[in-house]
């Protein structure tokens, strides 16, 4: 099961530094403050703490702003069960059905994107922060035409992942 969850990376992406991924940005110390947006509607954030530390503060900001945690991934001890190595990796899902439910109303697939996910993994330095950024998700669905908040939505994102990295 875990290997199915991440095939989309695999699959979509290289798992060398690039633009794209965010990564290059993420294994540069000075770009601890940067947020990059690639073509593929991967925001992302870096931090200078350890996957463990950015995780913590992503679970306070969750419940301070009244979000669900569903569950949490560890990607790296699903790895290690199968006597594979990956860096600290986690996938963090949460949400508020409120708002995801007219996602899907609009359009069903979005299904496939909810809940809300963030992935925290290590990079050289420190880490890196990654979600999808919900205009580039409603151009995949075609959901431009419902009246969906997701400027709202995309702040509150930036604003979970910017305080997750400490900033």
């Amino acid at each position: 099961m875990l290997a199915l969850l991440s095939l989309p990376l695999m699959a979509g992406m290289s798992l060398s530094a690039n633009a794209d991924s965010g990564a290059a940005a993420a294994s540069a110390p000075e770009a601890a403050a940067d947020m990059q947006v690639s073509s593929k509607g991967i925001e992302s954030l870096t931090s200078r703490d350890d996957v463990s530390a950015v995780q913590a503060r992503l679970e306070k900001a969750l419940s301070a702003k009244g979000l669900t945690l569903f569950t949490v991934i560890d990607h790296e001890a699903g790895a290690q069960k199968v006597g594979l190595e990956l860096p600290a990796t986690h996938t963090v899902i949460f949400g508020n059905p409120k708002v995801g439910t007219l996602l899907m109303q609009c359009n069903g697939s979005a299904a496939l994107d909810l809940p809300q996910k963030m992935l925290i993994r290590a990079v050289e330095g420190g880490s890196v922060i990654e979600w999808n950024d919900p205009q580039y998700m409603a151009d995949r669905y075609g959901s431009k035409d419902c009246s969906l908040p997701l400027d709202k939505i995309a702040g509150l994102l930036k604003g979970l992942a910017a305080e997750a990295a400490g900033q």
